[in-house]
Order: C-alpha cells, then structure tokens, then sequence
C-alpha cells in the first residue's frame, strides 16, 4: 500500500511546483491539503479558483496512485468543479476525495472541497483519470 509520505517523496521528484500536501491515503480515498497565503488569492479576498482546482485534482491523483503504485502517466481527461461558498482567505484548502469507480483503464472519482475548519464545503468536483494501459 502506498503512503502519504511515499507519495509526497514522488510529487517532489516528479511535480516540484505542487504545493499540496497529501495527509491522507488508503481505502479508495485522499485527504490534501492546499496552504494558502497571499500568492493564492484573487482580487476581492479569497482564494482562487485555480487554486481548488489544482486541490481537487491533487486529490484525485493521490487516491488512484494509493490503489495503483507510482504511475506517472495516469493523467487526468475530465475535471468538472462546482464553486459553492466563498472560501476563507485566511484557512487552508482541504479536499477529500473518494474514488467512485477504479477499473483497468479509467479511474472516476469526487472532491469535496473545504475550508479548513469550517463544514460546509465550498466546491465539489468530479474527475476522471486514465491510466496507462501498461498498467492494465
């Protein structure tokens, strides 16, 4: 089983500008972690929408590669994400994500995405992930 720890060790080596961290990995799930400071807010206080993007999609990659090892090349081929609340200019990003169906060839899973701190989500995401057939 791959590990939270194993799996920032190959996001520093193969992604150096992520700024996520995966706090949680196992069971068809992830928990990560966004920091957020001033390089991640747009005009008007809060954080950008690139940035729960980027959160959701982290989150995603880290639950598929904690089903199927290291696979680089899984690569995303949809990512649709629902803006719900303002989040806090102040708190970190969390997305928790839950894969929804992990099969040969495409993995499909959601993210919800929080605040951190606070329960009411401010963006659900879905996506979708390819995975090399090599793997298959």
């Amino acid at each position: 089983m791959v590990t939270a720890e194993a799996l920032m060790t190959f996001l520093a080596g193969e992604f150096p500008q992520n700024k996520c961290v995966v706090e949680a990995v196992g069971n068809r799930a992830a928990t990560v972690r966004h920091p957020v400071g001033h390089a991640e807010l747009r005009p008007g206080g809060t954080v950008s929408g690139p940035v729960l993007m980027t959160t959701a999609d982290l989150a995603l990659y880290a639950a598929i590669l904690g089903e199927i090892g290291m696979v680089p090349l899984a690569v995303t081929t949809s990512l649709n994400i629902n803006f719900m609340r303002k989040p806090a200019a102040d708190r970190d990003i969390i997305g928790e994500c839950r894969l929804m169906k992990l099969g040969k060839l495409l993995a499909v899973g959601e993210v919800w995405l929080y605040s951190e701190g606070q329960d009411e989500p401010v963006a659900h995401a879905t996506g979708t992930y390819a995975i090399p057939p090599a793997r298959a």
